[in-house]
């Protein structure tokens, strides 16, 4: 078994975006999954060695990625934070690697340096829908305001790897993404095809009426052919260089094809191990 990474979802009871393309709004509630660790206090312990136990299982096949993530954003459940970080401590052999996926709100600098120091988060993976901070915003659905340039600038001024997640909107047509992208001081890039459940959904309907635009999005990946690349992926895609950062194209963000080695596996809040977002039959233990 091979595993490119691990997704840690942190339990939160409402994400303080409304992001028109929310995937996890297109699938099974997450409620189903009891929060173990703070629902059931007179079993503390036992949940935590179980949740431990899963992060041990992944590392022992060879997973030294970890993404904390979710359905909110993983800084609203800064006591589950601390928490992730005691584990860290806990287990013998920890995960080295450690992601954050965020919109960049809430947070600040006390926040960054609790990140760096005792959560031991690594890289910053921002996810944008615009390099407009307006049109960014209308599309998080939030009155929280975020400064891409300054979060960026702060983010490296605490020594964090900054990777871009550009959610593919129409909103990057005709736009130097690379170019930009390098102002920001980005380490890493990956350019996210949207996903679309094909459920009728508000999120779907939004998808198909602001995704980048199939021509566009052919052409950037054809252009991307001709660039170097660093590794291969476990799930087969491609790193590769430009203008000195390390450039994914990722067009299967919920996995769906089917493969024998995992481009993720996740912890849900229940502590449970799974490799679907979107279907409760693929619990692993």
């Amino acid at each position: 078994m091979k595993i490119q990474s691990l997704s840690v979802v942190v339990p939160g009871k409402g994400c303080i975006n409304d992001c028109q393309c929310c995937v996890s709004k297109m699938n099974a509630d997450d409620k189903s999954y009891k929060n173990q660790l703070e629902e059931n206090l007179a079993f503390y312990d036992l949940y935590l060695n179980d949740y431990i136990k899963r992060l041990e299982f992944c590392r022992d096949n060879g997973c030294n990625t970890l993404m904390l993530t979710g359905n909110t954003e993983p800084q609203q459940n800064r006591r589950f934070l601390v928490d992730f970080g005691i584990m860290m401590r806990l287990m013998e052999r920890p995960f080295r690697n450690i992601e954050i996926q965020t919109t960049g709100v809430l947070i600040d600098n006390p926040m960054l340096r609790f990140l760096r120091n005792h959560v031991g988060v690594n890289t910053i993976a921002l996810s944008l829908f615009s390099f407009d901070n307006e049109e960014n915003q209308e599309c998080r659905g939030s009155a929280l305001k975020l400064d891409i340039t300054e979060f960026c600038k702060q983010v490296k001024l605490y020594d964090f790897n900054l990777r871009l997640c550009i959610n593919m909107t129409k909103y990057f047509q005709g736009i130097e993404v690379f170019e930009v992208a390098k102002e920001f001081g980005a380490d890493q890039v990956t350019l996210r095809k949207l996903y679309d459940a094909g459920d009728g959904s508000p999120q779907s309907k939004w998808v198909k009426e602001n995704r980048l635009g199939q021509s566009d999005y052919t052409q950037m990946a054809y252009w991307l052919t001709g660039m170097p690349i660093l590794r291969k992926l476990e799930y087969g895609q491609a790193a590769q260089s430009v203008m000195g950062m390390s450039v994914v194209l990722d067009n299967d963000c919920m996995a769906k094809d089917n493969s024998d080695d995992f481009k993720y596996l996740i912890i849900r809040p229940n502590g449970k191990l799974y490799s679907s977002w979107d279907d409760p039959a693929s619990l692993i233990f």
